[in-house]
């Protein structure tokens, strides 16, 4: 048995190297700072992505907006919206059922003005039921799905900022 597993070990290990497999690793970005725009009502956005950019030794995050002109590119934050629409509804009219959408806009541009990465827009949504039994729970429960499309929106749009060529 034991020899058989390590057969199985040394057959399964150059397949997973030869098909491109690498654990995740801390993105590359080809700028080296960055300064970052948010509107008014992204504080817990803000922070969150302000972490993950923290995460990257190499990368330089501009806060003071007196220096905006000292960094590379400027990432710009133009939506950052969460959603709950009701999308179902049982045969009394109560609400059954939420979708909850989580929606950002951003673009990134050098401080001089030229367009790096022109607009994207990330959309996250996931269903939610719900009933007026357990509305407490459920509302804890939305504000942890909303947090979850928010890392997932962070997450995409590291990977966006890391495919920029300058």
């Amino acid at each position: 048995m034991p020899t058989r597993r390590l057969f199985l070990i040394a057959t399964t290990a150059p397949l997973l190297t030869a098909c491109g497999f690498a654990l995740r690793q801390a993105p590359d970005f080809a700028f080296r700072s960055i300064y970052v725009e948010l509107p008014a009502d992204s504080a817990a956005f803000g922070d969150e992505l302000q972490r993950q950019l923290e995460i990257t030794d190499k990368l330089q995050i501009i806060k003071d907006a007196a220096d905006r002109a000292k960094a590379d590119v400027v990432l710009q934050v133009l939506q950052n919206a969460r959603q709950r629409v009701v999308v179902g509804r049982d045969a009394s009219g109560n609400v059954s059922e939420f979708q909850l959408r989580f929606r950002l806009r951003f673009r990134v541009r050098t401080p001089a003005g030229k367009e790096v990465l022109p607009e994207v827009e990330i959309i996250r949504q996931i269903d939610q039921s719900y009933s007026d039994t357990a509305a407490l729970s459920k509302d804890a429960e939305a504000q942890m799905l909303f947090a979850n499309m928010q890392s997932d929106a962070v997450q995409q749009m590291l990977r966006r900022l890391a495919a920029i060529k300058l």
